[in-house]
Order: structure tokens, then C-alpha cells, then sequence
């Protein structure tokens, strides 16, 4: 198992991300003026991320398992119902779109870089990783689950 999987909290891999994007829009292309249309289109996806990523939360929460991505471990119940029968990580989904907003409203086209790259750290350092320990605690009807339900949308 690879140093980082399950080491680094999603959330603060946001934070990082998006100040890594702030920094990049301000060295790099300067921050445009904002305007109230690329305003919008920023706050109106941010926005349906935190909806996606709050949904996934409470269905965790009214299912009574653990939203600690960290101690996947303490997993007492497969989600399969409400946001999770459209994607098996609604909250990792979110953050991408909270990141997307970030860029737009940041105003540069190659800050689409951090929410890619984002998605592909929680891919392969938590979204893997999680996966090998759902399937040996849930065994076919995690593999059924997969085999319904995509990975990310």
C-alpha cells in the first residue's frame, strides 16, 4: 500500500488545491475583473458541488456509517441508495465542482488543471483504496453495487 493512501484528508487536499489554483491565477495570468456572468457560472456550480458533497454526507449520516474517508475501516453499511445510485462518491464528485467554480471564478482556462489533478490524487490515493477495503468488508454486494453504479457520474 502506497505512503499516501488514506494518509491525507480529501479536505485538505481541496484547500491545498485551490490555494495552489489562487496562487497559480495570480502569478501566472493576473485575476481578471469579475464580471456578473462568469460570477454566477462560478457560485452556481460551486454551489451544486456543496449540494452534491452535503447530500452524500447526510446519507451517510441517516445510514449511520462513518464519513471519515481517512478510517474506511469503521464502514458499518453500504450506501447504495439516494445520491449514491448515480455515483458511488458524491462528495469527492462535489469537491470537483467546487474547484471547477474556483477556476471560473478565478477567470483562467488552464485552472481547469487543479480540479483535474485533484480528481486524479483522490482517484488513485483514496477512491482505489477505499474500493479494496469495501469490497472485502461487503464482498458481492459491493461488486454488485460497482457493477450499477459508476465510480464517479
Amino acid at each position: 500500500m502506497p505512503a499516501l493512501d488514506h494518509k491525507v484528508p480529501p479536505p485538505v487536499v481541496l484547500l491545498v488545491t485551490a490555494g495552489l489554483m489562487a496562487g497559480s491565477a495570480a502569478l501566472v495570468t493576473g485575476i481578471p475583473p469579475l464580471d456578473l456572468v462568469r460570477t454566477l457560472i462560478a457560485v452556481v456550480v460551486a454551489l451544486a458541488g456543496v449540494l452534491c458533497a452535503g447530500v452524500g454526507v447526510l446519507t451517510f449520516a441517516r445510514a449511520k456509517t462513518t464519513i471519515n474517508p481517512i478510517n474506511i475501516d469503521a464502514a458499518s453499511t453500504l450506501v447504495t441508495g439516494g445520491i449514491f445510485a448515480w455515483s458511488r462518491n458524491p462528495m469527492y464528485v462535489g469537491m470537483v465542482l467546487v474547484l471547477t467554480g474556483w477556476a471560473v471564478f478565478l477567470g483562467s482556462v488552464w485552472l481547469i488543471a487543479g480540479p483535474l489533478l485533484f480528481a486524479v490524487f483522490i482517484d488513485r490515493f483514496q477512491i482505489q483504496p477505499e474500493e479494496r477495503v469495501l469490497a472485502a468488508k461487503f464482498g458481492s454486494a459491493y461488486a454488485e453495487y460497482c457493477r450499477r453504479v459508476r465510480r464517479w457520474i
